[in-house]
């Protein structure tokens, strides 16, 4: 007798690859909004750069392993990297920076491990920390933020210093760029300054930077917005930002004049990013519900240490990559016990 029904499984799940890529640009939204009415359009532009350096080299490397294009080509992972790599760029990084990160992402920390499911590294953090490597002073020339330089420059001159690489105007950089508030704690403490002294300067406002707070609540609205949609899992982002807390409180209680609190690291820098839209990547990251709490809470610690003892102003990147490394280790002793299965 034949059966109609079909073999197992019988549950199909509505979340493919296409549907979780675009929710989360999606949820980026918000923060690529409140980037650009603080920094600018050069965020906009970067992002334009970067997918098209993706899809390009994505669609190369499509057909030299003769695999299908409309498949793997739109299925929103490569778009996303590029997004999220042009996060971590300052707004007026020249193209060629952007587009040749944004290839390195994808030809190298993704294709080169197999592709999509393969890959051992975050292939955005991968491709920003091979051109913070290697272009040190032009990925951490940060622009200003709204109201502190003497002049907004429009779309047309922030494209024009984006591919061109000259100010208009007779403008120098330094009127138009500054160091992060995560740079001036460090560029303080080095010159004695107290934490008092350092946050009284005009970059700061209530928790962080003027700007870069509104910005990391923007990030924040998005994550937890893909907590509740269930796109991503609350242990990774939980331990993250948890362990970024403690840290921050034992050292600023132990030494206020040298450790700046909680809130401002939470709010400063890739925090947000990195505990949402970075380490929850679910090919880089743990995949044991215990395994992401330690996953996370180790991207945490290592990510404040960078910041205050290391040689980085921010470590998130430097964290992330360095815990994808501990992956293989972390599911290797923390997968659940089948069951049934006796010691």
């Amino acid at each position: 007798m034949k059966f109609d029904t079909a073999p197992a499984p019988h549950s199909i799940s509505s979340n493919t690859v296409r549907r979780m890529m675009f929710l989360v640009l999606a949820a980026l939204v918000p923060a690529i909004v409140t980037h650009c009415m603080w920094f600018g359009s050069g965020l906009a532009i970067n992002i334009v750069i970067a997918i098209a350096s993706a899809i390009v080299c994505e669609a190369i490397v499509l057909r030299l392993r003769n695999k299908p294009l409309p498949v793997f080509l739109f299925d929103g992972s490569a778009v996303l990297t590029a997004v999220l790599l042009a996060f971590a760029l300052p707004p007026l990084t020249p193209w060629w920076i952007t587009a040749s990160g944004s290839a390195f992402a994808i030809l190298v920390a993704k294709h080169l491990y197999g592709g999509l499911g393969y890959n051992v590294f975050n292939p955005a953090m991968a491709g920003y920390a091979a051109l913070l490597v290697s272009f040190p002073v032009l990925t951490t020339r940060w622009s200003l933020p709204a109201g502190l330089t003497p002049i907004d420059l429009s779309f047309t001159q922030t494209l024009g210093v984006i591919f061109s690489g000259s100010l208009p105007n007779d403008l120098q950089w330094d009127a138009l760029s500054g160091a992060t508030p995560l740079a001036s704690v460090r560029a303080g403490l080095i010159l004695r300054s107290t934490m008092d002294e350092i946050h009284a300067q005009n970059i700061f406002g209530s928790m962080s930077g003027i700007g870069w707070e509104w910005v990391a609540f923007a990030t924040l609205i998005g994550g937890v917005a893909l907590l509740f949609l269930r796109v991503i899992r609350w242990q990774i982002p939980v331990a993250m930002l948890g362990s970024i807390f403690l840290c921050a409180s034992l050292m600023a209680a132990l030494d206020p004049g040298k450790y700046s609190g909680p809130l401002f690291h939470l709010f400063s820098g890739a925090t947000m990013l990195g505990a949402f839209f970075i380490a929850t990547d679910p090919v880089s990251a743990a995949t044991s519900n215990r395994g992401r709490l330690i996953y996370g809470a180790a991207i945490g610690v290592l990510t404040y240490a960078i910041r205050a003892w290391g040689g980085y102003p921010d470590g998130v990147a430097f964290a992330v990559l360095l815990m994808n490394a501990a992956v293989p280790l972390i599911d290797r002793y923390t997968v659940p016990r089948i069951y049934g299965h006796r010691d």
